[in-house]
C-alpha cells in the first residue's frame, strides 16, 4: 500500500473528528482490517488478552464490527497470568469478553519463575515469555490467527527505538506471517492512536476493570515517547504522515517483516 493512499485512507474522514470514541475505533479497525487484509474467511482469532485499556478495546472493537467486515470469524481471548504482578480484575474482563460474545480463558505462567539464577526481571524477559504461551496455546487449540493490542504510537515509537537503538529499519509490522508456525500476528488498532483508545475506554466503561503492569512502560520506550512528541507537538497529522511513510518506500514496514521488537 502507497503513502498516499495509506494516509487519504485514514486522514479522508473528517466526520470522525466530531464522531464519537467507539464510532472513531470501530471505523479505524474496520479500514485498517480491510486494507491490511488482517482478517479472512473462516479465520479463528485469538485475543492476547492482557486486561489493559488497548486489548480490551481491541476485543470489544473485533466484536463490535463483525456487520461492517462481512467476514465470518471466531474470537476467543486468553489471559496470560504472570506471578510476579496481579492488578486484573479477572470476574470484570471475564464478564465484559463474555457480554461480547467472546470466550474466555486464564492461564497462570510462572514468568517471574523462569528466570535463571542473578537474572533480573525486565520487560523484554515477560514478552518473549508471554508470547511462547501464546503460540503454544493459539496452536494446541487450532487458532491461526493471535491479535495484539498495539496501536499507532506503539509502531511509530518501535521504528524509532530499532533505528536509534539497532540500527536497524524495523517496526511493528500489523500483518506477521510466522515462519516456523502456521500462525500470524494481526494488529487491528494500527491506525488508532493511543489517545482515541482511551478515549473509548472510557466511553465504554473499560478503564475501572482494566490494569497495567508494576514495572509500566520501559525507560528506552519512555524516552522515545518524549523525543516523538518533542518534534511532532504530539500532532496526529504529524505521526499519521510518519505512520504513512513507514508504509510507502520499497519496503513496507506495517507488512511481514524481517524483525520485530516488543
Amino acid at each position: 500500500m502507497s503513502a498516499q493512499s495509506l494516509q487519504a485512507g485514514v486522514m479522508s474522514n473528517r466526520f470522525l473528528r466530531r464522531a464519537g470514541p467507539g464510532t472513531v475505533v470501530q471505523k479505524l479497525t474496520t479500514k485498517a482490517v480491510l486494507e491490511r487484509k488482517l482478517i479472512s474467511e473462516g479465520d479463528r482469532i485469538l485475543i492476547a488478552a492482557s486486561g489493559g485499556k488497548d486489548s480490551t478495546v481491541m476485543a470489544w472493537a473485533l466484536s463490535a464490527v463483525r456487520p461492517a467486515l462481512k467476514i465470518n470469524y471466531e474470537l476467543a481471548a486468553l489471559h496470560l497470568a504472570n506471578d510476579f504482578y496481579s492488578c486484573c480484575n479477572i470476574p470484570a474482563l471475564s464478564g465484559r469478553m463474555e457480554e461480547w460474545g467472546i470466550p474466555f480463558t486464564y492461564l497462570p505462567v510462572p514468568v517471574m519463575g523462569r528466570l535463571k539464577e542473578g537474572r533480573k526481571m525486565n520487560c523484554y524477559w515477560c514478552s518473549t515469555q508471554r508470547r511462547t504461551e501464546l503460540i503454544r496455546y493459539a496452536m494446541d487449540n487450532g487458532f491461526n490467527k493471535i491479535a495484539l493490542g498495539h496501536h499507532l504510537d506503539d509502531i511509530i515509537e518501535t521504528f524509532f527505538m530499532n533505528m536509534t537503538g539497532k540500527g536497524i529499519l524495523s517496526a511493528m509490522p500489523m500483518f506477521l506471517a510466522y515462519r516456523k508456525y502456521p500462525l500470524s500476528l494481526i494488529r487491528p488498532l494500527g491506525y488508532l492512536e493511543e489517545q482515541q483508545i482511551i478515549a473509548c475506554a472510557e466511553e465504554k466503561d473499560i478503564l475501572k476493570s482494566s490494569c497495567s503492569c508494576a514495572y509500566g512502560i520501559n525507560s528506552v520506550r519512555r524516552d522515545i515517547r518524549k523525543r516523538i512528541a518533542a518534534f511532532t507537538g504530539n500532532s496526529s497529522s504529524e505521526k499519521r504522515r510518519i505512520l504513512a511513510a513507514l508504509s510507502g518506500a520499497e519496503v513496507d514496514f506495517l507488512e511481514d517483516c524481517s524483525y520485530e521488537t516488543d
